[in-house]
């Protein structure tokens, strides 16, 4: 989740535990709700110590509780009168929040680190989403306006409020992610995709191996079931030669491994293909089913030369327009 949900959630959290009464043990609560995200500082040493990456060490009940730690310690000179103990307690808290909460996205976070490599991935929700980043930032403005300006009542009601409207979210996320997940197992696929609505998921079945390539997926609504029908892809033998195009399959299959090696970030993602025949070439977009925002999805966009099969890339980023799913073939096969 972003920064702001990470420490507005974890603020809440200690809000709700506290009932409002402690502001110093609400403040660490919420200030170690956003410092697993400092491993971001980190990134020119994760290439030689991986276990700094981002969602590495720092996003583990390890780092948690060594950040919680020293918190503590440095609470008795900074923070005079308050229980290192408390300040303890809060800080695991809310570093504990930052955890679930990135496990609870379609990111993994290693939570027992680096003991163990076994990932927390959940798949409910989306790691950036509008929604909850729109609702943080004017709640994060409400609550410090009120803060010494309104009664003590006032600021309490609008603490609790925000703790049962993020509650009421999250639920509803978690409610969808199992509406989901059973409509996954009847229809053997074999991952769930959360998209920005808590309503709408995609469900997918991605097999890849050496020379073989295929992905099916469907849309699923919350109380509609399967609204869009599914679309199957499947190609094989990526590693043969140049030569006239015979197909669209033909052409999305000799794109396939010069694609996923321009974009890593593609080739980490589920991914599926639009091939558009042109005059002299097909134009194919490799699209993220995974990662998309205002109704667009990132492509790399490839033109494969009909007659000689030659693919080169266009140098400037491609949109694509999920809105336009409907109109995909039904089968690339």
């Amino acid at each position: 989740m972003d920064l702001f949900t990470h420490v507005l959630i974890a603020y809440l959290v200690s809000f709700g535990v506290t009932g409002g009464t402690a502001p110093i043990y609400i403040a660490a609560g919420a200030l170690a709700g956003g410092l697993p995200d400092s491993d971001a500082l980190f990134f020119p040493l994760a290439k030689r110590f991986p276990l700094l990456r981002h969602h590495g060490i720092t996003h583990s009940i390890t780092g948690v509780t060594i950040i919680a730690t020293g918190g503590a310690l440095l609470s008795i000179r900074l923070v005079p009168g308050s229980s290192p103990v408390l300040i303890f307690a809060f800080m695991e808290l809310g570093g504990l929040t930052h955890i679930a909460l990135d496990g609870f996205t379609h990111f993994a976070v290693p939570p027992f680190a680096p003991f163990s490599d076994v990932q927390l991935h959940v798949d409910a929700d989306r790691a950036i989403n509008l929604f909850t980043l729109g609702l943080s930032i004017v709640s994060f403005y409400v609550l410090l306006s009120e803060r010494g300006t309104v009664p003590l009542a006032t600021w309490l009601f609008t603490g609790w409020l925000l703790l049962a409207v993020y509650g009421a979210y999250l639920a509803s996320r978690g409610l969808g992610r199992w509406a989901a997940e059973g409509a996954r197992k009847s229809g053997g696929f074999t991952a769930v995709i959360p998209t920005g609505n808590p309503l709408r998921w995609f469900l997918v079945e991605e097999r890849e191996g050496s020379d073989r390539f295929a992905m099916r997926f469907v849309e699923y609504r919350v109380g509609k079931g399967i609204t869009l029908s599914e679309r199957h892809m499947a190609i094989e033998h990526f590693h043969e030669g140049n030569g006239p195009v015979a197909s669209p399959l033909d052409a999305i299959r000799r794109s396939y491994l010069p694609a996923m090696a321009r974009s890593r970030f593609l080739s980490q993602s589920y991914r599926y293909a639009r091939v558009l025949a042109e005059p002299g070439h097909y134009l194919i977009l490799w699209f993220s089913l995974e990662f998309h925002m205002f109704g667009r999805a990132p492509a790399v966009a490839a033109r494969v030369d009909a007659a000689s099969g030659s693919v080169s890339f266009e140098p400037k980023r491609r949109w694509f327009d999920m809105r336009t799913l409907a109109d995909l073939p039904a089968h690339y096969l």
